[in-house]
């Protein structure tokens, strides 16, 4: 039976991003946004355990991006056109909104077949783009001149798209060792990202987002600078 656990984990992904996709629709953001937390802890879980129970498989692997088309796909592109459809008159320009789910689409496809993401990321990751694009529309009534603004969400909608398929290299939190020095830049970031969840809450989601790129920066300079 153990081997069937971690892929009921990964399902509880899917059904969670499901459940997520019909509360951004509904405008719902928060519940969607509990559900986006949830596919992600399940999300993250689901490997761990499937090393653990020494039970990984293809079929898994393959049910995992699956699943993260949805809750990391889907999700967002699903958000930004609910965002696009607030801005603008046009009945056709909320539909580019899900470009975002086309290159989740292209950076799971491109993540299963390039042996260079082993150990850190090559563009950056859907869950965190997932969780940069949800945290948008808790912020529209603070910056309602941006965010409410048709170009900038397109601007935004190409940024993200093109983020996800670069070739921007960007450390994962799958530690090797627990050591400072090879390690640093990776503590500093969990450090300033608690900080900032704790002082702007749902607010700090694209400073940590930048914060990542950042110190993704530094950590792969400092590291070329060792070998």
């Amino acid at each position: 039976m153990k081997k069937y656990i971690p892929n009921t984990i990964t399902c509880l992904n899917l059904f969670s991003g499901c459940i997520g996709v019909l509360w951004v629709l509904k405008g719902e953001y928060t519940l969607a946004l509990y559900c986006v937390v949830a596919s992600g802890i399940f999300d993250f879980f689901d490997g761990m355990v499937a090393r653990l129970l020494h039970v990984k498989s293809l079929i898994g692997k393959e049910l995992d991006s699956l699943a993260d088309m949805v809750s990391f796909g889907f999700l967002p592109g699903a958000v930004m056109y609910t965002l696009l459809l607030q801005a603008t008159e046009n009945v056709y320009i909320p539909y580019l909104g899900f470009l975002i789910t086309v290159f989740s689409a292209l950076r799971l496809a491109k993540f299963n077949i390039d042996e260079r993401q082993t150990s850190d990321f090559i563009g950056v990751n859907t869950p965190m783009n997932t969780f940069l694009i949800v945290s948008l529309p808790f912020m529209v009534a603070s910056f309602p001149l941006i965010l409410g603004n048709v170009y900038f969400l397109l601007g935004l909608t190409l940024g993200c798209s093109l983020l996800l398929v670069s070739e921007l290299r960007l450390f994962s939190m799958k530690l090797s060792s627990v050591g400072w020095a090879e390690n640093k830049f990776k503590y500093i970031f969990l450090l300033v990202s608690l900080v900032l969840i704790l002082a702007f809450k749902i607010a700090a989601v694209p400073m940590v987002f930048l914060s990542y790129i950042l110190f993704s920066v530094f950590h792969f300079r400092q590291q070329g600078r060792n070998v």
